[in-house]
């Protein structure tokens, strides 16, 4: 069949999940059985978020090509166990990079170079590049930001521009916000007017509304926004607040969205889609009824989207888990000696998270000690796995001075040191080791046996690794380096065997954790939290 064409446009206010609608679409339509790939759109002039503060943007994801992307690629992966790429996420600073270097080479022919036609053309070229392949039933395209945005202005021309060129097989689902007004006790339907009049503006005539909302839209009211929406009634649905944005896929089927999107691009409803493994997830979160304590060690608590993809993964592995995740964010800023048995004594499991700088590193040390000592179930994640390795060798091997040299440039025992290929760097954006990477485990490691194989491939997102110098020396004081890279002997995996679980990785296991295959070793670690906890008992 003709690849058809999804679009997802915001309105009122920005975050009310696009993402997550969009994702939904895709899982429903992928149960199916068709092939389906999204794709997110983002107005800003960065080339990517790879140079994006946390507190500007939240997590940024890997691609499994090493392409640093939107965090919403996250959700598009947890959904459908699709892998994303450099493809699924483009920026408006990549396309007008796109054109001025085809300016540059004189590709226009000294033609004056302008937004319409020769941006909206890019845009256009993008969004159809993934359809072009001849691999996919349905691309999904997900337009950031809010309609009215002046940065979203071209995005929104060229979906006008591409409605009219493919006709039947192209489909516009526009989100808004119906707010509930506490004074007057009613849901108000104006933003929702307001925001589809701008869409009918900029020339797009949106087929089906969602709406998101905290409380009931009654069918009345649902018939009232479709008369001045101008869709059609049954083309109205609601994305209520549910205790959890993996039930939003069966919300979303419940009120008919997937078989609404196949009825306007003309492809025939057949059966139900096949939501079998998707719907016994959901039973197990919902029928756990213990509880596994998580700390979540890092500096970017206060802004969770931080650390999306791990907030996910640790939910995933608590349900598969048969438990309910208690998430407990640890500001590494705040934590020191003083504090560290009050706020760690309580928790099943310790995560220490990902990260940059020198800021808030003492206080992974202080919890990384405290963990070790009282041999409570560890994680350390990419940064976090560097500080086990420096907390080790100051208190283990007596390196009191060992540091990273990304924190102390001049220390004299550069435990985790910058690799050789980054010394010669100096741009910053996607310049690190990035990507998809062979790493080799040994047999009888606990990594070996949570994969249940010894060859694996994980991605990364990093600039600095254990210096081999040093690597007898752990090994000979209780630390193994049971993981490496085959090519380059890069030390990937750190285990304290003595220890009840006690591992880290220089790689980000959270990247390619998902509802239906959740990542080994999140499982095996929130496996040893719970036995733990038991044991506690």
């Amino acid at each position: 069949m003709e690849t058809k064409y999804i679009f997802v446009t915001g309105g009122v206010v920005s975050s009310l999940g696009k993402g997550i609608i969009s994702s939904s679409i895709a899982c429903l339509l992928k149960a199916r059985g068709y092939r389906v790939t999204i794709q997110k759109f983002d107005p800003y002039i960065n080339i990517d978020p790879g140079t994006l503060n946390p507190y500007e943007h939240g997590e940024c994801y890997v691609a499994v090509d090493g392409h640093e992307a939107d965090l919403d690629l996250g959700h598009y992966e947890r959904f459908t166990d699709i892998q994303t790429t450099r493809a699924n996420n483009i920026t408006t600073g990549r396309i007008y990079q796109s054109v001025i270097d085809k300016e540059r080479r004189g590709d226009y022919l000294g033609k004056t170079v302008q937004v319409v036609p020769h941006i909206t053309d890019e845009i256009k070229r993008n969004i159809k590049r993934l359809g072009n392949t001849g691999n996919f039933d349905f691309v999904i395209t997900e337009i950031g930001g809010t309609v009215g945005d002046i940065e979203s202005l071209p995005y929104i021309e060229s979906v006008r521009q591409l409605r009219w060129e493919l006709g039947n097989n192209c489909v516009c689902v526009h989100l808004t916000y119906v707010p509930y007004i506490a004074a007057a006790k009613e849901l108000k339907s104006k933003p929702t007017q307001h925001s589809v009049k701008k869409l009918q503006e900029l020339g797009i005539q949106p087929d089906i509304l969602v709406l998101r909302t905290e409380r009931d839209v009654t069918a009345e009211a649902r018939h009232k926004i479709a008369l001045f929406c101008n869709v059609a009634p049954e083309a109205v649905v609601q994305s209520i607040d549910v205790p959890t944005i993996y039930e939003v896929p069966v919300k979303m089927h419940e009120q008919h969205l997937d078989e609404i999107i196949l009825r306007k691009t003309g492809v025939a409803i057949e059966g139900e889609p096949k939501m079998d493994a998707w719907m016994h997830f959901l039973e197990k979160m919902k029928t756990a009824e213990k509880t596994v304590r998580i700390g979540l060690v890092g500096k970017y608590v206060e802004l969770p989207d931080a650390y999306k993809s791990i907030n996910e993964s640790l939910i995933q592995a608590a349900t598969y888990n048969d438990h309910k995740l208690k998430l407990v964010y640890i500001h590494s800023e705040k934590l020191h000696s003083g504090n560290v048995d009050e706020q760690l004594s309580p928790l099943d499991g310790v995560l220490i998270a990902p990260g940059f700088g020198q800021r808030g590193i003492e206080g992974k040390f202080v919890a990384l000690k405290w963990c070790r000592e009282h041999d409570v179930p560890t994680f350390g994640i990419c940064l976090g796995m560097q500080c086990m390795v420096i907390e080790f060798a100051r208190d283990v091997l007596g390196l009191a001075d060992a540091n990273s040299t990304e924190m102390e440039q001049s220390t004299p025992n550069n435990v985790i040191d910058l690799m050789e290929e980054q010394k010669s760097i100096s741009n910053m954006g996607g310049t690190m080791r990035l990507g998809s990477f062979d790493c080799h485990l040994q047999p009888d490691s606990l990594t070996a046996k949570a994969y249940g194989t010894t060859d694996i491939k994980e991605r990364h997102r990093h600039r600095f690794e254990l210096n081999n110098r040093y690597r007898e020396d752990f090994e000979r004081n209780g630390m193994r380096c049971v993981g490496e890279n085959p090519a380059t002997h890069l030390v990937e995996v750190v285990e304290i065997p003595e220890k009840r679980w006690f591992v880290g990785v220089q790689y980000h296991p959270e990247y390619s954790s998902t509802v239906l295959n959740p990542h080994p070793l999140f499982v095996d670690f929130v496996r040893a939290a719970v036995a733990y906890s038991e044991n506690k008992k």
